[in-house]
């Protein structure tokens, strides 16, 4: 288990050091803000959804090491899919985080199970997929974590 752990610390260290998708997306068809002022993590999501599939998504933003490499695990698995499946993902992550279910092992998602151990830290790690969900639906508001 400790091994498992440890490589679920790699990961999000990995994808914070260098994250995936990152900056501004160019002909995006819908975009969101998000904000967590607990913690000062800022970011915007921007998608460009064609029919509906999400043919390309890209986040920029500041924040701390779990809510920047949230943001780019979520681009990585949800670019390509449909907002259908998204939605699908935006759920099963969130369920994971609240500790509701368990994560299947080796899973992306896996790596931020451990953030129900800390209550603050799971308002990092779902801010880019609350702000995803918004940017789908075409909410104007920023997305706050409070």
């Amino acid at each position: 288990m400790e091994e498992l752990r440890e490589l679920y610390q790699q990961i999000i260290l990995e994808h914070y050091r260098n994250p995936r998708n990152f900056g501004e997306l160019s002909e995006a068809t819908h975009r969101a803000e998000g904000n967590n002022p607990l913690c000062g993590d800022r970011l915007t999501v921007e998608l460009r959804v064609l029919g509906d599939r999400i043919e390309d998504i890209r986040f920029r933003g500041s924040g701390c090491a779990i809510s920047q490499a949230s943001a780019s695990v979520m681009t990585t698995l949800v670019k390509g899919v449909t907002v259908e499946e998204a939605e699908a993902l935006f759920e099963r992550f969130h369920r994971i985080v609240l500790g509701e279910t368990e994560p299947e092992a080796l899973d992306l998602l896996a790596a931020f199970a451990g953030v129900r151990e800390f209550p603050s830290r799971v308002k990092c790690a779902t801010l880019a997929w609350h702000t995803l969900r918004a940017a789908l639906h075409n909410v104007a508001e920023v997305v706050t974590t409070e």
